[in-house]
């Protein structure tokens, strides 16, 4: 997924990872994951949900 190295984490401005079998985006420094919905990230710190910290990217 090249457009990942373009954008970043809207709450830290750090890294994203691409989760492809739950089609999110992953901020390992915050714990969050940010849905893409019909091919579209949604970067609102407001639509990302709080991962748990001993799982990394699964809930």
């Amino acid at each position: 997924m090249m457009l990942l190295n373009a954008i970043a984490c809207p709450k830290c401005h750090g890294q994203l990872e691409y989760n492809k079998q739950n089609q999110q985006l992953i901020c390992q420094k915050e714990l969050l994951a940010y849905p893409i919905k019909d091919g579209i990230p949604v970067l609102l710190t407001s639509e990302a949900k709080q991962l748990n910290q001993s799982h990394g990217d699964k809930e």
